[in-house]
C-alpha cells in the first residue's frame, strides 16, 4: 500500500491523501480539512484508458496542419489529368485546404484530390488523400489572412481556391492499408494538441533518453525476443509509438499509451518522466507493476526501413 499526501497551494489548510493498493491497482482518495475534522470525503475509483490512439480523422487533421505542400490532381479544360506540387494552407475550423494559383490555368468545380505526406522521425510517413471538388470559395477575403499567417505573404483573393472535402483516405505509412474517413468526421475532428512540438520532443528523447526507451520495451511491452535497437517515432495526446529492431525477428512498431491524456508539452514531458521513473523502479524490483503490458506488435512493411 503506497500512501501520498499533498497540500493545495491556494488552500493550504486542505490536504489530499491518496493510497494505491498494489493488488488491485485501485487508487483511493481522502480530502481532509486541516482546520476542522467535521467534514471528510472518501472516493474509490479505478483508472482505465480505453482509447489508446487518435482516430484516423484526427490523424488526417494533424497531418494537414503540419504539412505545407502536397500533390494536387485535377483535370485540365481539355479533360486531361494533371498532377502538380502545391503549397496549401488549412482552414482551422473545417480542415479545408486552400491554394493560391492563377485562375486562368485551373478550371473550377472539377473533381480533384490532394495527397499530403508527413515524415515522422525519418522512420514513418503517415499520409492522407483528400477527395473533393476544386472551386472558388465564397469568402476568399477571410482565407487570404490564413495564407498570410502560414506563409508570411499577401496574395490576391482572386487567386484563392479550395477543395470541398467529400472524403479522406488516411494511411499510417507506405504499403499500409488505408482507412476511409467521411467528410463529417473529418470536419468535426481536432488536430492533436501536441503536434507543434512533437517532433522536437521525439528528437530530444531519442538523443538523450536511449536507456529509458530501451527500458520501456522491457517493462511496458510483452516481448519474447531481445531488442537490438529502439527509437521513438511519434507522440500524441494519448501515447507514443516506438519502432523496435531485432536481428532474428525483424522490425516492429508498438504503441505505448499514456496513463492519462495529456494536452500540452509540459504534461507530455512530465508523464514521460513519471513513466521512466516507474520503469526504472520495476526493473530493479523496487516497485510492483500494476499495469497491463502491451501485447500487440505490428510488423513494419516498408521495405526501405
Amino acid at each position: 500500500m503506497l500512501l501520498q499526501t499533498r497540500q493545495f497551494g491556494a488552500f493550504p489548510w486542505v490536504t489530499l491523501t491518496h493510497t494505491t493498493n498494489r493488488k488491485d491497482g485501485k487508487m483511493r482518495y481522502s480530502l481532509r480539512n486541516n482546520r476542522s475534522t467535521k467534514c471528510s470525503v472518501s472516493v474509490s475509483t479505478h483508472f482505465e484508458v480505453k482509447k489508446t490512439k487518435p482516430y484516423p480523422a484526427e490523424v488526417s487533421r494533424t497531418i494537414m496542419e503540419l504539412a505545407r505542400d502536397g500533390t494536387l490532381s485535377t483535370l485540365t479544360e481539355e479533360g486531361w489529368p494533371l498532377g502538380i506540387g502545391v503549397r496549401f494552407a488549412v482552414d482551422p475550423e473545417l480542415g479545408t485546404p486552400l491554394f493560391c494559383f492563377n485562375p486562368h490555368n485551373h478550371p473550377s468545380n472539377v473533381p480533384s484530390s490532394l495527397h499530403v505526406q508527413f515524415k515522422q522521425s525519418g522512420l514513418r510517413t503517415p499520409q492522407c488523400t483528400i477527395l473533393g471538388t476544386l472551386a472558388k470559395p465564397q469568402d476568399p477575403k477571410r482565407l487570404v489572412s490564413l495564407w498570410r499567417k502560414r506563409f508570411g505573404e499577401d496574395v490576391d483573393q482572386d487567386f484563392i481556391y479550395t477543395i470541398a472535402v467529400d472524403r479522406v483516405l488516411q494511411l499510417e505509412d507506405f504499403q499500409e492499408d488505408g482507412v476511409w474517413v467521411d467528410s463529417s468526421d473529418y470536419r468535426n475532428a481536432q488536430p492533436d494538441p501536441l503536434r507543434d512540438f512533437a517532433d522536437k520532443l521525439i528528437t530530444e528523447i531519442n538523443t538523450n533518453n536511449v536507456e529509458d526507451i530501451t527500458r520501456f520495451c522491457n517493462v511496458y511491452v510483452d516481448l519474447d525476443f531481445m531488442v537490438s535497437d529502439v527509437k521513438m517515432i511519434w507522440v500524441d495526446r494519448l501515447g507514443f509509438d516506438m519502432r523496435l529492431s531485432s536481428p532474428h525477428n525483424g522490425v516492429f512498431e508498438v504503441r505505448i499509451p499514456f496513463p492519462r491524456e495529456v494536452t500540452d508539452e509540459k504534461g507530455a514531458k512530465s508523464t514521460f518522466n513519471c513513466m521512466s521513473q516507474l520503469a526504472w523502479e520495476v526493473e530493479r524490483s523496487f516497485n510492483h507493476p500494476d499495469f497491463e503490458k502491451v501485447k500487440q506488435l505490428k510488423p513494419v512493411k516498408s521495405s526501405f526501413v
